[in-house]
């Protein structure tokens, strides 16, 4: 019975690590994403006047994509955290799985 439990948890760990590598890749997509417009924003700033409305209006813009793209790299090493921590516990399971079959059949 044991074994059926430990092939269970088994698929249930696979499951959530694939659902953690999509998270993992949506949000280095968004990265990327920001990081484009931040370049955009600081190549449109080069032309314009350092006290001109337009150019506060960009740096506002690109303070606030600072943000969100320091608020998704909390969210990426959360994710990376909890992708250890499911490798540390499919480790365990697989060591509980050779010992359950080296129970039954010795």
């Amino acid at each position: 019975m044991s074994i059926l439990l430990a092939q269970m948890r088994l698929a249930q760990i696979n499951s959530y690590r694939a659902d953690l590598e999509y998270q993992i890749q949506l949000i280095s997509s968004a990265k990327l994403d920001i990081s484009s417009q931040i370049n955009d924003i600081v190549g449109l700033g080069s032309d314009m006047e350092p006290d001109s409305p337009e150019m506060k209006a960009l740096e506002n813009k690109k303070e606030r994509l600072y943000q969100a793209e320091k608020a998704l790299d909390q969210q990426l090493q959360r994710f990376q955290t909890q992708l250890q921590m499911i490798d540390s516990e499919e480790q365990g399971v697989k060591q509980q799985l050779q010992q359950s079959i080296q129970r039954a059949y010795a």
